[in-house]
This record gives structure tokens, sequence and C-alpha cells, in this order.
């Protein structure tokens, strides 16, 4: 196969240059070709990419994290080239939800490298495709606020945005609109899934298949903060799923609108509210793991 490895350098702690030649060499000791695709900015990158895509390429490997993920899917969704993931973010939401190890590169290598491709969904919003979750609400304030900010770096910065945001944080009124029936809410926040879990493994729409043609839509009804406080670690587990104020529906499209309040996907901004997102079925043809035999 002809590859093309597109590297996010700041991922894996500023490792993702030494990440993705490891990658390489192995691809290469495979009996494989690559190419790397490295810009200065998303731009350079993606004209890159175009530039490589037309050269002939069997699949696209992305090394970074969810966000670099996404910066390619517009690229490879709907197309025939597969599409590769060697995990080197922060969230690896995307990677853990189809079962490429996270943290073991040689192993992610050898998925790539063992050639068995699956098919999957993709969300499809009014801005870009996105992979795991569509949230708005807290969890898109939060973001908006740590973004704002310039220090400190990395995760205590959205530990500390998380503690400033939920101090002032009041229930949002949204309009649902499931499959043509609409709905009214407050909620402390939406999430529109296509795979389970976001923002590093919150596994927010737990249950959600992402090859099964639906939308996970999540909403969490108002709780107090110090109810909240103490459910967020059930996140991880995906145990909230119990909870009264847990509620799901599962749909072919959805659009949510809140007054000021703006999305993200795949832990990158998408735009403001009111927003569409759609399921594709197939979109998305991935390497992953071959299932037990």
């Amino acid at each position: 196969m002809h590859l093309a490895l597109v590297v996010n350098p700041t991922s894996g702690k500023r490792r993702g240059e030494a990440i993705a030649a490891q990658a390489s060499a192995r691809l290469q000791q495979a009996g494989h070709t690559t190419v790397t695709v490295q810009g200065e900015d998303a731009p350079s990158a993606r004209d890159q990419l175009k530039q490589a895509i037309d050269t002939g390429l069997h699949a696209v490997v992305v090394v970074g994290g969810d966000g670099a993920l996404h910066g390619v899917l517009d690229h490879v969704a709907d197309s025939d080239l597969v599409f590769g993931l060697i995990p080197a973010g922060t969230g690896n939401d995307t990677a853990r939800s189809l079962g490429i190890p996270t943290d073991d590169v040689d192993a992610a290598v050898d998925v790539i490298a063992a050639g068995h491709v699956r098919t999957i969904d993709l969300a499809r919003t009014d801005q870009a495709y996105v992979a795991t979750v569509v949230a708005s609400g807290f969890d898109s304030k939060v973001n908006e606020r740590a973004n704002a900010m310039r220090w400190p770096r990395g995760n205590m910065r959205y530990n500390i945005a998380i503690v400033q945001e939920l101090s002032s944080f009041r229930p949002l009124e949204f309009t649902l609109t499931l499959d043509g029936t609409t709905i009214e809410r407050e909620a402390m926040l939406v999430a529109v899934g296509n795979g389970p879990s976001f923002g590093g493994g919150l596994r927010i729409c737990e249950g959600a298949v992402m090859d099964d043609g639906l939308l996970d839509v999540v909403v969490i009804n108002p709780v107090s903060k110090a109810t909240f406080l103490r459910v967020f670690p059930q996140l991880y587990k995906g145990t909230h799923v119990t909870l009264p104020e847990f509620e799901r529906h599962r749909v072919r499209r959805v659009t949510a609108s809140s007054p000021g309040i703006v999305a993200y996907g795949d832990g990158e901004r998408l735009g403001p509210l009111p927003m569409t997102t759609t399921i594709q079925p197939g979109a998305l043809r991935v390497f992953t793991p071959a299932p037990p035999a």
C-alpha cells in the first residue's frame, strides 16, 4: 500500500514527529510506501494532503488524536481511501471506540499493516464530519472559557475552566428536533454521539455504536451543582445512564438550538447553534483490529 502519514507534531506531548518516524519505518519494513504530511498550519497540511491524494494513495493515516483526525475527515470520507489512526493525542476517543491500541505505537501500526478494514458511520454537521460526539452546553462553554485562557497549558487549563464555569452555570434552554419531532428541554448539556465517548474517555453516549446507522442524542437534564460534581466520575464508566436526569433518543437527524451556545465536535469548535447533525452510514473505511475468529 501507498500511505500518507498526517502528523500533528504537538501530539503525544510534542512527540508526534518521533511517533510518525517510528510508524513510517515499521510500515516500510512491512513492504508499504509512505509519504509524510506535516504543514506549518492546518491549511498548509490540507494542501499537502490533497497533493498526496492526487498522486494515488491507498490510505491516509493520522498520527495524533481526535482533533487531528477531525481535520482530515473531509478528505477521506465517502471515498475509496482507507483511514488509519496511530493514537498520539490526549483524548484518543475514536481509537478507543474502535479497539485500536492507544498506548503502543507498534501495535497500532500493526493494525494498519494487517489490513483489516471496517466500515463505520460518521456524523455530518452543517460545517464538517464528526467521528465521535457533537457536544453543546456545559462542555462547550468550558471549552470556550479554556480556549480564551493563556495560562496554564494542557489539561490543567480545562480543569480550571470547569471549576470556573460551574460556579456560574445555569441550565440552558434547548430546542431539539429529532427526526421531525420537536421537544424543548432545560438541560446541562446535549450530546449527539456517533461514538460513545469524547473528552478523553467521558462515555457520555454510552451504548452508541459506530456502525448502526443511528445517532445517540443524550440530554442531561438539570441537576444541582453538588450532584453534578458527585456523578461526574460516572461518565468515565458509563454508569450515568441509570440516573433519572439521563435522557436518550436514537435518531438519524437532529437539529439543536440554544441561544448563545456553540457546539464542539471531536473536541474542535464547530460554530454556533442552531446546528443540524445527520448520520452518514458507511461513510468511512478504517483499519481496525480483526474480530476474533
